[in-house]
């Protein structure tokens, strides 16, 4: 992604692997400054995963791969770190990628090699959903996104925006509506920010105003991303995307996600099996560390919630979008692991 740092644009990934050290864009920093994330050991992959270092089921699974590689870099023990990096239970491409960094090390092959093709192939991925979504973008389109499924939530080019830099490329014009996405707030953020760098025209809205603009007829189109998509098509994602469905729905409005196919787990049948992640309630207490509601109140904090296949109009992905029903279950369930679900 082109990021620009004291008035000079320089491309840049989320995140890398240099000199034997993970390094990612520390977005728990933006968009008020540009940070890099040194991870010099697999714990420190972990704790990044945990504290939203990087977020986003692509980019996160492309963190844990290259943690993997990190560690047999060092000549530690596989099992343990692959055990310490599932640290987030709802994204599936951290348990994809791995049980592609393991598949790999038990065939003998080089894992700093392998990490590498795994970012690439994301990239490769996201440049393909975007080349087959932008069809969807007309000119003039007002689109609606919720939470962060740009750059920053993959390796690069994003999944719910690459088809909106594909169409800007194609000198397409149109307006995005950014949801602030409490209580981490990454839309207001994290996607404003990569929308500024790009140059694409938006605006920032409250959580509570996408059905105001969706019921006056403003929005379009609604293209969200995905931390994990079962074989029906039921799909989680950020908390607050099962609402922007439901009401896009009741308004006529195509509703779209936008995922590679590495985040869909067809080992499982239907939502009702994902995983959710519950986090601290001090995020929803607190804002920028100061408090918002009284000492006394208690709180409850999902990270995500699942929308159901029928109010999605189609699954963007590098092969084509489909339609729910296309996806089918694995013949026999994908191969799971215990993810500890810690509150920070």
């Amino acid at each position: 992604m082109r990021v620009t740092i004291d008035g000079v644009p320089r491309e840049m990934r989320t995140v890398w692997f240099d000199d034997g050290i993970v390094k990612l864009i520390d977005q728990r920093y933006l968009p008020f400054e540009v940070r890099v994330y040194e991870a010099k050991t697999y714990e420190d992959v972990a704790v990044a995963i945990e504290d939203m270092v990087v977020r986003g089921s692509p980019a996160i699974g492309a963190t844990a791969a290259y943690g993997m590689a990190q560690a047999a870099h060092q000549g530690l023990d596989l099992k343990a770190a692959a055990d310490r990096l599932g640290t987030r239970p709802t994204g599936q491409d951290l348990f994809f990628a791995v049980d592609w960094m393991t598949s790999a090390a038990s065939r003998g092959e080089d894992l700093v090699e392998v990490a590498e093709r795994y970012a690439q192939q994301n990239i490769e991925q996201c440049r393909k959903i975007g080349e087959n979504g932008a069809g969807l973008i007309r000119n003039g389109a007002r689109i609606l996104t919720h939470c962060n499924a740009g750059a920053l939530a993959a390796v690069d080019y994003g999944t719910a925006t690459a088809p909106m830099r594909v169409a800007q490329e194609k000198g397409r014009r149109f307006f995005v509506y950014v949801d602030e996405t409490r209580p981490r707030l990454q839309g207001a953020r994290l996607t404003a920010w990569e929308l500024l760098q790009a140059g694409i025209e938006h605006a920032i809205i409250t959580d509570g105003a996408a059905g105001h603009f969706l019921g006056r007829g403003e929005i379009d189109l609604v293209l969200v991303g995905a931390d994990r998509i079962a074989a029906n098509g039921d799909t989680a994602n950020k908390i607050g995307t099962y609402a922007k469905a439901v009401v896009a729905k009741e308004n006529g409005v195509p509703f779209y996600v936008a995922a590679p196919t590495s985040t869909i787990d067809t080992g499982l049948a239907s939502g009702a099996k994902i995983p959710i992640e519950e986090r601290s309630p001090q995020e929803v207490l607190h804002l920028d560390g100061q408090p918002i509601a009284p000492k006394e109140s208690p709180a409850r904090n999902p990270s995500f919630d699942v929308t159901p296949a029928k109010y999605i109009t189609g699954i963007i992905t590098e092969q084509g979008i489909l339609k729910p029903s296309q996806l089918r279950p694995s013949p026999r369930a994908a191969p799971k692991k215990k993810a500890r679900a810690k509150s920070r």
